[in-house]
């Protein structure tokens, strides 16, 4: 037999849900044709056949987790030496067929080998080994790791791993969690001069461009390693959208030089693709500012997690009214809440609050 692995999906992604098998073990299949279907952490991929063969057995099932290198499938036949195919991981001779077949199966989830007897071990403990880190040679499950999962297991009840956008969520907001240093400006502007049916996404934007002009330090990128900064002259504004799936923060290029229809188409396709998993990888990176309009939810003032390279991201939070006065006279005066988080590293308090002042200029006009 000869075994293809999760080939490179690029962009630096190590590692993928599996979504849907389009191939069943027996089936014969054409080079390039759809085997399956991985979720990775920024879109869905199909991953085709890099040849021609029969579907000997398949390595991992829905849902499962799987990393650049495991083994997806096997094919019929003779050892292919191609670069997404290895050849012969072991042998009918080699010893238990079985236990090979378990192990790869437990690597491709994430979970390294452990021998037969600890399985059994596992088993009739309830452990399930693919949430386990081995912490023997070669990273494989001791009898140690099993017993002590099950003594957590009992104490504290099972959990679920993450996957998908949540896990690479997780993953990103603790990087940002170890790098940045968090500041946050919060204030508020009236917006009761405002026509019925203003689109405030676009107000949001076009504010967020008289900030970039006013302190274009904002809209840059920074460097922690070489404590180095780069004032980037084109707003690629990132637009945090919530789904079920988790948060996204696809890009929206170019803000200051497109007109409110365009903005507009923009924001909706972005939007759609997001919704319907279809957007590429490219339009999620590369970003030199974000906006979050997290009042669309709930929430006045929120501090918003800063992602480097980028030095800031804008909050917008649920309007509100309260008692206003003009000329002597009361009037019911509404709200806008902002909150503007940036990297000290970066940006100084006069920079962040120029950047702000500009910011609720801009709505206030």
């Amino acid at each position: 037999m000869s075994y293809f692995t999760l080939p490179d999906l690029g962009e630096g992604l190590q590692e993928a849900e599996v979504i849907e098998w389009h191939v069943q073990e027996g089936d014969e299949v054409n080079v390039d044709q759809v085997l399956l279907s991985v979720e990775t952490a920024k879109a869905i991929v199909d991953i085709p056949a890099p040849k021609a063969g029969v579907v000997a057995r398949r390595f991992v099932a829905e849902g499962d987790l799987v990393h650049t290198g495991e083994p997806l499938l096997a094919f019929e036949g003779e050892e292919d030496t191609s670069q997404s195919v290895v050849g012969e991981l072991a042998s009918e001779q080699d010893g238990d067929r079985d236990d090979f077949i378990i192990g790869a199966a437990a690597g491709s989830q994430g979970g390294p080998g452990a021998a037969p007897a600890i399985r059994a071990l596992a088993q009739h403990l309830g452990v399930d080994l693919q949430r386990l880190k081995g912490s023997g040679p070669g990273g494989t499950i001791t009898l140690n790791d099993v017993q002590q999962h099950a003594r957590l297991k009992q104490s504290h009840g099972d959990s679920t791993p993450l996957k998908g956008v949540a896990r690479s969520m997780a993953k990103t907001m603790a990087s940002a969690g170890q790098q940045v240093v968090p500041v946050s400006l919060f204030d508020q502007v009236s917006i009761h001069h405002w026509a019925a049916g203003t689109d405030i996404m676009l107000r949001l934007i076009r504010a967020i461009v008289a900030g970039c002009r006013a302190e274009p330090a904002a809209n840059a990128w920074f460097d922690g390693d070489q404590l180095s900064m780069r004032k980037v002259e084109k707003i690629d504004l990132g637009i945090a959208v919530d789904t079920p799936d988790g948060l996204f923060v696809p890009v929206l290029r170019d803000v200051a030089n497109r007109d409110d229809d365009d903005l507009r188409e923009g924001l909706d396709h972005l939007r759609r693709d997001v919704e319907q998993r279809k957007i590429p990888p490219k339009e999620l990176q590369g970003a030199t500012l974000s906006l979050s309009n997290f009042g669309t939810l709930g929430g006045r003032f929120a501090t918003p997690v800063v992602v480097p390279p980028q030095v800031a991201i804008v909050g917008a939070g649920k309007a509100f009214t309260q008692p206003g006065f003009n000329n002597g006279e009361v009037f019911e005066d509404k709200q806008l809440p902002l909150s503007l988080t940036f990297d000290h590293r970066a940006l100084n308090g006069g920079q962040a609050a120029r950047f702000l002042a500009a910011l609720l200029q801009s709505l206030a006009n």
